[in-house]
């Protein structure tokens, strides 16, 4: 067997010398069966490294897969979490504008009540002055009134009877 594999390009470790070379991959060459059923112990060793070959290429398989399927859920996650961020921008976007929408109508309002507050206290001192002039008015007459009989009192020359009305005279 040793001179096949030899015959065919491939050095291997020797047995009897102990001496180690390079092992290089399986080819297509290996994996035929050898005509001569003599050598049991090479077709194990065959077999059981066609056995390995296949469990290694199954588990790089499903590590490829579950590397796949990792990336996947990381993709999904990630999509999930942005719609998650552009949904509490627009909601909190739509809050602000909300309030400042609010905020407008309160300041109009307050502008509304302010001025009518102003109104009503420009029209208490309108009020207030016409009735400081009615005062002034009626004190002007009753002055009037006063110097005429005043006047009467002066002209026929007697003093008036109710001078000081608590008293009576």
């Amino acid at each position: 067997m040793e001179e096949t594999l030899k015959q065919r390009g491939k050095e291997v470790e020797n047995e009897d010398t102990s001496t180690t070379s390079i092992k290089c991959a399986i080819s297509p060459f290996d994996l035929v069966p050898t005509i001569t059923r003599s050598d049991t112990k090479d077709s194990i060793d065959r077999d059981a490294v066609l056995a390995r070959v296949e469990s290694e290429k199954r588990l790089a398989l499903i590590k490829a897969w579950e590397e796949s399927e990792k990336t996947k859920a990381e993709n999904r996650a990630y999509k999930r979490h942005n719609a998650v961020v552009l949904w509490e921008n627009s909601k909190k976007a739509s809050a602000e504008a909300h309030l400042k929408r609010i905020e407008e109508k309160l300041d109009r309002n307050k502008a509304k009540c302010v001025e009518k507050m102003q109104n009503k206290v420009a029209e208490i001192h309108r009020t207030a002055e016409e009735k400081r002039a009615m005062i002034e008015a009626y004190k002007g007459e009753e002055f009037l009134e006063i110097e005429e009989k005043a006047a009467k009192f002066r002209t026929r020359g007697y003093s008036p009877r109710k001078f000081l009305p608590c008293f009576g005279s």
